[in-house]
């Protein structure tokens, strides 16, 4: 008997594993084959295929796509597209994770009349499509003078970021302490002291992950980077559509490869290095 267990239950595991591993083979294969092709040159691949191994190791690609990958005979790289990327992302996270923190603790910890309301209008955002948003956003940068530059983009995910950390920040309020308010309150602090002196104290762990959420839809975001943006104000992904969408020359499927790999380096590195961060950020206060 037990060993039929025993036998059971290792094929139970054995076909659970061979379906994880399966799986994983099947999301990995894209990525490996864009990896693999980084290191080819356009000739390898031609000749044989995108999913042949690369004869020798070749940096000619990624030194190409970084700084001098000729498109349409201006030879610029995607680097100064990635330096547009930062100079979006840093600014735009920074600003709607604050904003959202406040309004996370004003929600949650300074009720007022209608605040449940406000909070379900606010969180409204994050379920609407960005489709629905294109025209109302072009109407409003064109009356700011905003359109096609970076301080339009950075305006748009301010704004709707935060929606996201608002949502996120005040769910994680809501668990702190009514009387560790009440008291700061009795000794004379006022809101902003409230906020600055003890919520924020106690925020590191949803702060980490509003901004890796705001870092990496932001960094990976092309819609609206592609319909506000144009020329060198593009951020990285709206360039590497540009690069793709070149047929005045043969694709350049290897220097394509890296520029991909470059361009999703950041949030890659953000998730490798701060994913256990995010995880226990979102699952904080979960239990109480």
């Amino acid at each position: 008997m037990d060993r039929t267990l025993s036998a059971g239950y290792l094929g139970r595991r054995f076909v659970l594993y061979a379906v994880l591993v399966a799986f994983a083979a099947f999301f990995l294969i894209p990525l490996a084959v864009v990896v693999i092709n980084s290191f080819r040159t356009l000739e390898e691949i031609t000749q044989t295929s995108v999913l042949g191994i690369p004869r020798a190791m070749r940096w000619d690609n990624w030194v190409q796509a970084w700084g001098s990958y000729c498109l349409a005979g201006s030879c610029t790289g995607i680097r100064p597209y990635m330096w547009n990327s930062v100079a979006l992302v840093v600014p735009a996270t920074i600003i709607s994770t604050l904003f959202g923190a406040m309004n996370g603790y004003l929600l949650s910890l300074w009720r007022f009349k209608g605040s449940n309301f406000v909070f379900g209008v606010v969180t409204f955002g994050v379920f609407l499509p960005a489709q629905m948003k294109l025209v109302p956003w072009a109407i409003t940068l064109r009356e700011l003078s905003l359109s096609n530059g970076l301080s339009g983009l950075i305006l748009i995910h301010v704004v709707q970021g935060m929606c996201f950390t608002t949502l996120f920040c005040r769910n994680y309020y809501v668990n702190v302490p009514a009387d560790l308010i009440k008291a700061a309150k009795v000794d004379g602090a006022d809101f902003l002291q409230i906020f600055c002196r003890i919520v924020l104290p106690l925020s590191p762990p949803i702060l980490i992950v509003t901004v890796i959420w705001q870092f990496t839809n932001i960094w990976n975001e092309f819609l609206y980077a592609i319909t506000f943006s144009e020329g060198s104000h593009r951020p990285v992904t709206a360039a590497l559509m540009a690069f793709s969408a070149n047929i005045a020359q043969a694709r350049e499927y290897g220097i394509e490869s890296a520029a991909v790999l470059l361009a999703a380096l950041p949030t890659l590195l953000v998730y490798l290095f701060g994913g256990k961060y995010f995880l226990r950020g979102l699952t904080a206060g979960a239990v109480k």
